[in-house]
């Protein structure tokens, strides 16, 4: 869900009050002055803040915006609080990777979207060795393609999430942290975030199954027998 403001003056976003629900942030005041903007290639006459509160829950935000005049076409430019879209994951999964995963989802939600995308390459890349595709394991996993490619030939994941996992996830990240700089959009950030998910979900949803595979594969050890008294 994007926040989208409306004609009224209201936004409509998550509430991280409301436990991400959608709600209306109806406008409450406004500061608006005559000063031109530059928006996304477009040329505004006004810049505007607007207070707004949740209808919900009465939790306040604070929205940017551009116009000409009047509310009628305005655009939002950034509102408070950041409405981050949080995926769920399977609660078998390590602190660690959800504290990552997590932090890309903070990132995606105000804008950042080349950190998101870095952020989301680096929970695939830490999935994959927390699960034994490391070099160590095997010398032939020496960069995160093989391991990704290891990982669909062990049957963890489908041959179209590894399809994914390179061209939504992978390649997207090596572009913001290897080449030169670009815009990646919401829709680039979107994907990444959404298969980023659903690979975390092969790996933990069923951990117990998996585990037994990893194990067969020799990527895991056997778990330790227990001790006798």
């Amino acid at each position: 869900m994007k926040t989208k403001l409306n004609n009224n003056g209201s936004v409509t976003a998550p509430c991280p009050d409301c436990g991400g629900a959608v709600t209306t942030f109806e406008m409450k005041g406004q500061i608006l002055l005559n000063q031109g903007a530059q928006y996304k290639n477009t040329h505004y006459q006004r810049t505007g803040y607007l207070l707004n509160q949740c209808a919900n829950c009465g939790r306040g935000g604070l929205a940017k915006i551009y116009d000409n005049g009047n509310m009628v076409g305005a655009v939002l430019d950034s509102f408070f609080p950041f409405p981050a879209d949080m995926l769920n994951l399977p609660q078998s999964v390590p602190v660690e990777l959800q504290n990552e995963f997590r932090e890309a989802e903070r990132c995606a939600s105000f804008g950042a979207n080349r950190g998101a995308s870095a952020l989301f390459r680096s929970t695939l890349e830490k999935t994959l060795k927390l699960n034994g595709y490391t070099k160590t394991n095997d010398t032939t996993l020496k960069d995160l393609q093989k391991r990704i490619d290891a990982a669909a030939a062990d049957g963890i994941i489908t041959d179209a999430r590894r399809k994914r996992a390179h061209e939504d996830i992978r390649s997207l990240g090596n572009d913001v942290l290897h080449d030169d700089w670009r815009e990646v959009t919401d829709d680039e950030v979107d994907s990444a975030h959404r298969y980023c998910q659903r690979i975390l979900e092969d790996f933990y949803d069923d951990r117990p199954t998996v585990e037994a595979l990893l194990v067969a594969k020799k990527k895991l050890p056997p778990p330790a027998a227990p001790s006798t008294p």
